[in-house]
């Protein structure tokens, strides 16, 4: 609404009024300005020496040449690293090959090995020998399956032949590779099944996307015991991480997505030595209200690591104290971060340095046990937790209620008891990146795919996903995961009271314990 001088007040109270008024209205819109301008220009890095190099080229208004960067605070670097140090050499390949590559040789052999002055026969003295990594493109192939009758030609009875092998897709034309083939395609490597189709075109091969979408449906139901048998033993943990992402659903009925959520479920204590190997699972469900994380953890008691949705906390609050939660570090400086980036705060600023140096100290003990951990949290970290508290609150006194920077604090005081959690418990972790990037795979997913078909379609996702970004937390091979798991329980070599040994961990020791004998 436009200012017009009839329409002013002449009351100078009244005009103080207005005056602030507009002055906190122009602030909200400089600061949303602001945000945008980093959405579309700025980058994602949470580091304090990306971004203030970063804002020093956003002030486009600011030529100033004499600026003098505060020295770096990275997360993955401790604090107390000599600026003099050289930086560490990147981890490159050069020189040698992987061993457990084949070798195909091939020998080039001179024009001629006669002596071009007595013309009499040469011999070989050595030799120089050069790799180069190669590869060999996919290739499509019909397995031809051949089942030999044989008979006695002195009876007339007793025809002999071997049983019919069980398919995965029974009268179906695709094998259990090729299927395990498109599963990985699709939830390792992001290849959503229009590509795959238009890549299969490219063999000459014709298929409809209904298709693969049926094999991809067909696999997730061999697999959807294993799959809850992995979810049952990640939520048997003690201390379990939870996280929650949008997943658009087709709704035929509206013509257009509706919001369905992914929650994950995860475990990894290999930063302290702990049991529990890395693992993920997914679960489809309708919303991200409580009742939907009360169903999934109705026997859960212990820890759990999440950032500060209300969900959460209820949750707790219904279990009678059985649940404890153990919020993110990382969400709380993340705000402090955006503060810094739209405001320039200095006391933004500081905030970020004292939590880096609580990430420095993280740095130096992940590897150590429980009890090394916290005996180093309680006496380096705990003082500077305590000193980062009391100047929050200070500085909250001084601030208008409604500011960022404000709610930024507001934010970390309020959930304080849970942020400063793991000085208590040297298991726990001080932030969710554990389960944020166990994340990844299904935001990376859905932005090729858009949305899944149908909640069918949703729960397949959720099932081999799970399966399959845990075989990748275990540095294996998806593809020969996947297939070896499909054949053994397709063919029934592994029972249901056995699946313990197809998941992801149990199968990669027992592979390295025959490796020797295969050698």
């Amino acid at each position: 609404m436009s200012i017009r001088p009839d329409t002013l007040p002449t009351d100078p109270a009244a005009l103080t009024e207005m005056v602030l008024a507009l002055d906190a209205e122009n602030e909200k819109l400089r600061l949303a300005m602001q945000t945008l301008k980093e959405m579309i220009f700025g980058k994602r890095s949470e580091r304090l020496a990306v971004i203030v190099a970063e804002q020093l080229a956003l002030e486009l208004d600011d030529l100033a040449s004499d600026v003098t960067l505060p020295v770096p605070a990275n997360d993955d670097a401790p604090a107390a690293q000599s600026l003099g140090k050289p930086r560490k050499k990147a981890r490159r390949n050069i020189g040698a090959l992987p061993k457990h590559l084949p070798r195909c040789e091939q020998v080039i052999e001179p024009d001629t090995t006669a002596c071009p002055c007595c013309r009499g026969l040469l011999h070989r003295i050595g030799e120089d020998v050069s790799e180069v990594l190669d590869v060999i493109p996919a290739i499509l192939r019909v397995l031809r399956t051949i089942r030999p009758k044989y008979a006695c030609r002195g009876c007339t009875d007793g025809v002999v032949q071997a049983k019919v092998q069980p398919r995965l897709i029974e009268g179906g034309m695709a094998s259990t590779t090729l299927v395990a083939h498109v599963v990985v395609s699709k939830f390792a490597w992001y290849l959503p099944l229009y590509r795959q189709v238009q890549i299969l075109a490219g063999h000459g091969i014709q298929l409809d996307r209904a298709t693969l979408a049926g094999w991809v449906k067909r696999a997730a139901w061999w697999l959807k015991s294993l799959y809850e048998l992995q979810l049952r033993t990640i939520q048997a943990s003690p201390r379990l991480f939870c996280d929650e992402t949008p997943m658009p659903v087709l709704d035929p009925g509206r013509h257009r997505p509706r919001t369905c959520q992914f929650w994950a479920h995860a475990t990894d204590d290999r930063p302290w030595g702990g049991p529990s190997p890395p693992a993920v699972a997914y679960v489809f469900a309708g919303g991200r209200g409580t009742n939907e994380i009360a169903g999934q953890l109705t026997d859960f008691s212990g820890i759990l690591q999440v950032d500060g949705y209300a969900a959460y906390k209820a949750l707790a609050r219904g279990h009678g104290g059985t649940i404890r939660l153990a919020f993110c570090l990382a969400h709380a400086r993340r705000k402090f971060v955006e503060v810094y980036k739209t405001t320039q705060s200095p006391f933004a600023h500081e905030v970020i340095e004292r939590l880096q140096a609580v990430y420095a100290i993280e740095a130096e003990i992940r590897g150590s046990s429980a009890e090394q951990r916290l005996a180093a949290r309680r006496t380096r970290t705990a003082p500077l937790m305590e000193a980062l508290k009391a100047r929050l609150s200070s500085m909250l006194d001084q601030l208008f209620s409604q500011s960022p920077l404000a709610g930024a604090i507001n934010y970390t005081l309020n959930h304080w008891d849970g942020l400063t959690l793991f000085l208590d418990d040297g298991r726990v972790e001080v932030d969710t990146n554990t389960v944020e990037r166990s994340m990844r795979p299904i935001a990376m997913g859905r932005r090729n795919s858009l949305f899944s078909g149908s909640e069918g379609g949703a729960e397949s996702w959720a099932i081999l996903a799970s399966l399959v970004n845990t075989a990748k937390l275990h540095e294996l091979d998806p593809q020969a995961y996947l297939a070896d798991v499909l054949e053994r329980i397709v063919s029934g070599r592994t029972r249901s009271h056995q699946l313990h040994e197809l998941l992801a961990w149990n199968w990669k020791a027992t592979r390295e314990l025959n490796a020797p004998v295969a050698a």
